[in-house]
């Protein structure tokens, strides 16, 4: 479950909605009144949802937005003027008067983007540097020429060795290397 901030300039709205959250099953990591409070307590997460107002005393949203780490996404609960107006498409906007089910749908339909965001990029591979690239290659190519295996074999011998050995693909060729220089 994503980390919650919730970010009012008037504590009692926003310990209102800490509460509705808290009682739908969210966990709420922080409660705030202004701008720079949200970001401090943004930066110490590792990603989430604010929901917060339209404006505080030291910054309007689209500041908060801007200044928010990447791994954020903003809920914004303003009235339906603001809401139309709003200049960034990538904030969630709920119209006030609030309703309690639309709030929890809302964080909940948010929730289950950063979750789908999360899987997809443990699903990319894992991006090799240079040198990493060069050791593999190298293994491969020690033992193309004294195995005589092509390179899809090689590449196939080292990422078996590397499952079987629970180790990376990387520290696997070194282990090639070594054994093949000794």
């Amino acid at each position: 479950m994503s980390n919650v901030i919730v970010a009012f300039p008037k504590m009692e709205n926003a310990k209102s909605i800490k509460n509705i959250l808290v009682k739908s099953g969210y966990d709420v990591a922080a409660v705030c009144t202004t701008g720079a409070q949200t970001l401090q307590s943004a930066n110490a997460l590792e990603g989430g949802i604010v929901i917060c107002s339209h404006h505080f005393i030291d910054m309007m949203y689209q500041e908060l937005y801007e200044y928010l780490p990447p791994q954020f996404q903003m809920l914004l609960v303003a009235s339906p003027a603001v809401c139309s107006e709003r200049e960034i498409a990538d904030i969630v906007c709920l119209s006030m008067p609030l309703k309690v089910h639309e709030l929890v749908q809302t964080v909940e339909m948010m929730e289950y983007t950063i979750a789908r965001k999360r899987k997809k990029m443990r699903a990319q591979p894992k991006q090799r540097s240079e040198a990493e690239r060069n050791i593999i290659l190298e293994a491969k190519s020690v033992l193309m020429s004294r195995n005589n295996l092509t390179e899809e074999e090689a590449h196939r011998y080292i990422q078996k060795r590397s499952m079987n050995n629970g180790t990376d693909m990387v520290e696997t060729a070194q282990m090639i290397l070594s054994l093949m220089d000794g």
